[in-house]
């Protein structure tokens, strides 16, 4: 699931998308999510779950600002903030997702949904 959401991620770097827009929307990070939701209760109680948990924690905040931030498009005057916003919550989401591949191939836990 981290190579799906990083593979929404470079598609976002490599082409006119922007990273946060092609990893709320991308078809990559839609179906880690769904496997995520899936598989989800094959994971609980094990140190598994808490690279779960850190996965939608990370999907659902970058989409939230997203919908959120976006709303703002149409006031003119703070295109700059949005713009400024979907890149570092573009960075925030790459890092979170580094981060856990990383902890997960070292066979390491993370802090929970929201560390």
């Amino acid at each position: 699931m981290y190579g799906l959401h990083a593979l929404a991620i470079v598609i976002g770097v490599v082409t006119s998308a922007s990273i946060l827009g092609k990893f709320v929307f991308g078809l990559p990070s839609i179906i880690a999510v769904i496997m995520n939701y899936l598989k989800r209760s094959e994971v609980r109680g094990t140190w598994l779950e808490a690279h779960f948990r850190w996965q939608l924690h990370t999907f659902w905040v970058s989409a939230g600002v997203f919908f959120f931030v976006g709303v703002l498009v149409f006031t003119i005057i703070l295109i700059p903030l949005v713009l400024v916003a979907f890149f570092a919550v573009g960075i925030w989401s790459t890092y979170r997702i580094a981060r856990g591949w990383l902890a997960l191939r070292d066979g390491r836990t993370l802090p929970g949904a929201g560390g």
